[in-house]
């Protein structure tokens, strides 16, 4: 069964030529030329995956992105982004993107992306295969997404989400940085570990009580990260 793509960008030329693209890869593509148009479209309909670029008209990528995030918390996205600036990037995964690819793109590249998302967003679906969990008092539910601290809900975005996840579910065990951005960011996201140094420094905002000397998610110099058990610390 084909995938419905939803891509948003106002580039007239660009919808045609990509969804030309990714209907001859197989995909069903509906595209749209603003945000405001797409998420009008998304209450009745079901994308497996939205292409949304940064750069729209009135309401841009990533606001529409915010929106995306409440509303549709495990839609995947991709940004599709022509500015260069690394900010964009990363503010645009903080809020909920699974990944971004930068303009101008090759076709390939861009299908990689895609399927790679769709594959993690298959594993990632799966709340079977990741029971919630309750660390002293943190509780993390897969199913429902839901994070919450001594019984306060926590806005965690999905990067976030299951990066919290990944390290609570093996405390107190070290993991290595770089296993820690293929199991949560993917095999394509090597090579870049500031993703992950910027994820955990907001993780550390939203649970630590002293984020510049935390107490919960510890630093492995030269290795990686490990969650610490609140009745393991001395």
């Amino acid at each position: 069964m084909s995938r419905t793509l939803l891509l948003i960008d106002d580039d007239a030329l660009l919808r045609r030529s990509l969804g030309f693209s990714l209907e001859r890869a197989g995909y069903r593509v509906h595209a749209m030329a603003t945000a405001e148009d797409a998420l009008a479209w998304l209450k009745a309909n079901q994308p497996d995956l939205v292409l949304l670029d940064i750069t729209l008209p009135e309401m841009d990528g990533l606001e529409a992105l915010r929106i995306l995030r409440r509303e549709w918390p495990m839609l995947p996205v991709i940004l599709l982004t022509a500015r260069r600036r690394e900010l964009d990037e990363i503010l645009g995964l903080e809020l909920g993107a699974d990944d971004y690819v930068t303009k101008p793109f090759d076709t390939d590249v861009l299908l990689a992306h895609i399927k790679a998302v769709l594959r993690r967003s298959e594993i990632t679906g799966q709340p079977a295969s990741r029971p919630p969990i309750t660390l002293d008092d943190l509780s993390l539910d897969p199913q429902t997404r839901q994070a919450t601290l001594r019984g306060t809900p926590l806005s965690l975005s999905p990067r976030e989400f299951d990066l919290l996840y990944l390290l609570v579910s093996h405390a107190p065990q070290v993991i290595r940085t770089k296993d820690l951005l293929n199991q949560v960011w993917g095999p394509e996201f090597q090579g870049q570990p500031q993703v992950v140094y910027v994820h955990i420094r907001w993780l550390r905002e939203r649970i630590e009580s002293d984020p510049d000397h935390p107490q919960r998610i510890l630093t492995v110099r030269g290795i990686g990260y490990r969650y610490e058990r609140r009745g393991d610390s001395s």
